[in-house]
């Protein structure tokens, strides 16, 4: 049987990034779209009708109700429905008998569909809309849009450092104990204030900062590195921003001061390299280079790894973490994708940094889609 070219989707577009960049449209519970001959359907209930139909881009926007209906009668009579009796219905009216789906189809409709209804289903090896990694012009300013609300998110860490004092070796702000949780929840809130959804922030100061993906938790203390990660979503569009800046409240040592210098020299060595045609595995290997230079080893104990130890950069757009990869992972960098470039080092005892930010690909120098300072020592 020849592969299949319609696509098949049922997943919310309020979090699943391909349903979203299908229909341009934002559903908090799961719908039926797909793809025939070019043209894109979406089967939606009566709340979501009205508005689908007139803000999406979808070609044809269908009534569930009508074949849900259809479905009850074919179906009904063998116990309880599920989604995949209105797709069978749906395909047998258009003649349809296979899909494609993505590689986080639900699995129970999978097999639904494919044991009980005979639709031959394949799902795609990597994403189901590999045109999502080229950015338009107005993907771009969309996520230029989300790195301004990190980057407000950003600043308003910034100055609850700035504005806190230093106790015992501890900071505290407003004359209580600052905390990871407290600076974070300033941070969210400035994200949302500018207009975005700023989840799993990350604020984690000394040795917790040497987990990359460590929220932060309990009281931050003066004189250590503090990580903080903001990649929020815009709630108007679903792009995402995606930032990292590390401050230090208090004096810096000199291993401070040189980890710091070399993570930023990384990334200048690292954005000079980023260009269409070049593979991501170049880009990685400047930010390696320059840490070897400086004598920063990683290596990799049962206790965990310490020094460069993740991929200089990912994908960026619907979703925080797409394609394509800038890192050990062999690929080509293409003419308007955007990727984060994120270099960091980690040494428990020490502490750990992460400067990141966005560009998009070009066949010159990357186009810069993100802007805030480097200033990290905060007196």
């Amino acid at each position: 049987m020849a592969t299949p070219t319609s696509k098949l989707l049922y997943a919310a577009s309020a979090n699943n990034p391909d349903q979203l960049y299908f229909g341009r449209v934002s559903v908090p519970d799961p719908f039926i779209a797909f793809s025939i001959a070019g043209k894109k359907y979406a089967i939606v209930n009566a709340l979501e009708y009205a508005r689908v139909k007139r803000d999406s881009a979808f070609d044809v926007v269908l009534p569930l109700e009508t074949y849900a209906e259809k479905a009850m009668e074919r179906f009904g009579k063998f116990g309880r429905l599920s989604p995949a009796e209105t797709i069978a219905v749906i395909a047998a009216e258009f003649g349809q008998k296979s899909f494609l789906v993505p590689e986080d189809f639900p699995a129970s409709l999978y097999a639904r569909l494919s044991i009980l209804h005979g639709i031959k289903l394949e799902p795609v090896n990597g994403p189901i809309f590999p045109e999502r990694e080229i950015k338009t012009p107005a993907e771009a300013a969309k996520i230029k849009e989300g790195n301004r609300c990190a980057a407000a998110g950003i600043a308003a860490a910034e100055k609850v450092l700035k504005e806190s004092k230093i106790s015992n070796g501890k900071l505290t702000w407003q004359r209580k104990p600052l905390t990871s949780e407290r600076l974070r929840t300033a941070i969210e809130i400035a994200c949302l204030e500018a207009g975005s959804l700023s989840i799993d922030t990350i604020a984690a100061g000394g040795n917790q900062a040497c987990d990359p993906h460590h929220g932060g938790s309990g009281v931050l203390r003066a004189n250590q590195l503090i990580v903080v990660d903001v990649f929020p979503r815009v709630q108007a569009t679903g792009y995402h921003g995606d930032m990292t800046r590390t401050f230090l409240k208090g004096r810096a040592n000199d291993f401070q001061k040189k980890l710091v210098a070399t993570v930023r020299e990384a990334q200048l060595a690292a954005l000079k390299l980023v260009k269409a045609g070049v593979n991501g595995q170049v880009v990685h290997q400047a930010v390696n280079d320059t840490f070897s230079k400086h004598g920063y080893k990683t290596e990799r104990t049962e206790k965990g790894a310490t020094g460069f130890f993740h991929g200089t950069g990912h994908g960026l757009g619907l979703a925080v973490h797409e394609a394509p990869r800038v890192s050990t992972v062999d690929y080509v960098l293409k003419a308007g994708s955007v990727v984060t470039i994120e270099p960091g080092l980690y040494y428990p005892g020490h502490g750990g940094c992460r400067i990141e930010d966005v560009v998009q690909v070009t066949d010159a120098k990357p186009k810069m889609l993100s802007s805030f300072h480097y200033n990290w020592e905060i007196k």
